[in-house]
């Protein structure tokens, strides 16, 4: 009988964050849910924070958990968070403040500062990274420019997920595919962009070695072993920036032939490269080249996502109407199709805010039907998104020069069985969803590789498609939503003039 492994997996959203136990039996993989929490930014001053401190505590409590039910006897540990933030250690590895949260809005009016000193083109040729107003680049250029007191006395910077690391194990190393996100870092050359970032008069000496997912960081420190009843356990470095796991996990056949969505509060979509495309096509199309395991590209795009509608449901709770999730979609399925249309990417809807109010004023300044109850504001985001995903496909063939005909959606949007149809039905091409614990069961399958309990990345996608149920999605009603999507372009094209 083969050895029965445990590994427990702590993935970081930017809303929540939970600690996953997985048992391995060689076959199959089976997933509990052992600690979920929420993950709250915190305004102060002005400045938008995440709470980090708690969020270790959170870890702290997910090991626990482990412990007093019985399974004190786990493999490893892996961690995996959101991209482009980051913590700053001191000359006594003391944390100094609490990491700035992606959304603060320090970073406004850094493209064009940024731009004048290192022109957009040479910056895309050197990291292959999309232009996004938060990227690591930009915070940085931001805190410099402030003349922030904690950069400048910062003697290590570590991603949030390597952050979390060094607080279990005390070893401080960066994982190659959240470096990737930061807009800093050359996945040519594999290493960190020293020059760049000399030109921006940014300190290169705080920046750590830079390791790849299945390597081990270290081990849990024999204190914090003591305290929690574990054993000093390894810490392995997964693809700690969450999409990367995610994209671990997708149940493909056929590497050559598949999209995905990585479907959450954001939709990352994209493909799989063996190099990066750093074309002029591919700058045009704001597409983007991130690491990936084993050394591959995630080219991809960053799409608004669904939390859209995680900010419309918000502001109806401040109203005092909260409805599920489940029952907005009966609403949606039952409005008027095509009524109203968004661009999900409109600058005005990436702050948090009154979400509905936004998109109202959206279909008023682009002469449309204003969408007055949740089940229209619902069903606009969903069809607008659909629509989205069609363009994103569109474009990513003509980048690459393939031609793609299934989608694989992975992560808690495939919950959403409307969106999973209607990407269907925008695309026409079958859609295949699934798992929905996609990031846990990526980072998990990287610690098994790490550990030697699978062989590669290849048995690791075939145990998660014998483990885990994928549902697929044909295309419906090709001419309506053909016509629908030559009407959504014309209308996104009025606000992207």
């Amino acid at each position: 009988m083969s050895k029965v492994y445990k590994f427990l997996a702590f993935d970081f959203g930017a809303s929540s964050g939970r600690a996953m136990l997985a048992t391995f039996d060689g076959e199959k993989i089976t997933l509990e849910e052992k600690h979920r929490f929420s993950n709250d930014p915190v305004n102060i001053n002005g400045d938008l924070h995440w709470d980090v401190l708690r969020l270790f505590f959170e870890i702290k409590q997910g090991i626990l958990k482990c412990a007093n039910s019985g399974d004190r006897d786990i493999d490893c540990i892996g961690i995996d968070t959101w991209a482009v933030d980051y913590g700053l250690l001191d000359k006594n590895d003391k944390l100094l403040g609490n990491p700035y949260h992606y959304r603060d809005t320090r970073t406004e009016g850094m493209y064009e500062k940024a731009f004048a000193i290192v022109p957009k083109e040479e910056i895309f040729k050197e990291t292959g990274i999309a232009f996004n107003w938060f990227n690591t680049l930009y915070q940085l250029l931001a805190a410099k420019l402030s003349d922030d007191s904690a950069l400048k006395e910062a003697k290590t910077l570590l991603m949030m997920p390597d952050l979390f690391n060094f607080f279990l194990t005390g070893v401080k190393k960066t994982e190659y595919t959240n470096a990737s996100t930061t807009q800093m870092y050359n996945s040519e050359k594999y290493e960190w962009s020293y020059d760049m970032l000399k030109k921006f008069d940014i300190p290169t000496d705080i920046l750590t070695e830079v390791i790849h997912p299945g390597q081990v960081v270290g081990t849990v420190k024999p204190e914090l072993a003591e305290e929690l009843g574990i054993a000093e356990v390894p810490v392995v470095a997964v693809a700690s920036h969450d999409t990367g796991s995610a994209v671990v996990s997708v149940p493909v056949v056929d590497k050559k032939d598949f999209i995905y969505i990585s479907s959450g509060t954001w939709s990352l979509m994209g493909v799989e490269l063996d190099k990066p495309n750093i074309s002029d096509e591919a700058l045009k199309y704001n597409f983007t080249n991130e690491g990936g395991f084993g050394k591959t590209i995630r080219f991809l795009k960053n799409i608004m996502g669904l939390w859209l509608i995680q900010e419309s449901r918000r502001q109806w709770d401040r109203e005092g109407e909260l409805l599920s999730f489940d029952e907005l979609e009966q609403q949606a399925r039952a409005a008027e199709p095509f009524a109203s249309l968004i661009d999900p990417d409109y600058p005005e809807f990436q702050t948090p805010g009154n979400m509905p109010k936004r998109i109202r004023q959206y279909c008023e300044k682009t002469g449309q039907k204003i969408p007055q109850t949740k089940g229209e504001v619902i069903r606009c985001i969903a069809e607008s998104l659909a629509f989205k995903y069609r363009q994103t496909v569109e474009c990513m063939e003509a980048v690459t020069g393939n031609k793609y005909n299934i989608v694989n959606i992975v992560g808690g949007g495939i919950k959403d069985k409307m969106i999973c149809q209607f990407t269907a039905n925008a695309t026409k091409r079958v859609v295949n969803a699934g798992p929905v614990e996609a990031t846990s069961i990526g980072n998990v399958v990287v610690q098994a590789i790490a550990m030697g309990a699978v062989k590669d990345i290849n048995e690791g996608r075939r145990i998660v498609r014998n483990s885990f149920d994928i549902a697929e999605y044909q295309p419906q009603d090709n001419e309506a939503w053909d016509a629908a999507y030559v009407k959504w372009q014309d209308i996104i094209s009025k606000t992207n003039k």
